[in-house]
């Protein structure tokens, strides 16, 4: 499912393949990583991560304006972890992925890393 992955990322963007076989690549200023598990014998998801932003101020708004934007979207989770640096902001998806093709798969996976760019834009502009 991975070779898909790659094969629909490719068309977008310069995708790297990691050592575990994951694969990366940034849309924009957001960097992603893409994995793929089997949580059951049939079930082959896809677990995309995007790193929206990072070392936001501690005094931020950001957990406050990602909780009223959590609502507004389709695709992904968002996350917020504070750390000694500030607030890092993640965008996180999980899909099924078995008998998705290349293309309606690029499209999905456009659409989550679009969405992780918009909040990016939002939460630094």
């Amino acid at each position: 499912m991975l070779d898909t992955a790659r094969q629909a990322l490719e068309r977008f963007h310069e995708v790297r393949v990691d050592d575990d076989g994951a694969l990366s690549f940034r849309h924009g200023d957001v960097p992603c990583a893409l994995q793929g598990i089997e949580l059951a014998e049939g079930l082959v998801v896809l677990s995309l991560t995007c790193v929206v932003a990072w070392d936001l101020p501690a005094d931020s708004t950001a957990p406050l304006r990602l909780a009223e934007r959590a609502g507004q979207g389709m695709f992904g989770t968002l996350g917020a972890v504070r750390t000694d640096q500030g607030w890092d902001v993640t965008l996180r998806y999980v899909f099924p992925a078995g008998g998705l093709a290349a293309e309606p798969m690029g499209t999905l996976l456009m659409l989550v890393v679009s969405t992780a760019s918009q909040v990016r834009t939002e939460l630094l502009g």
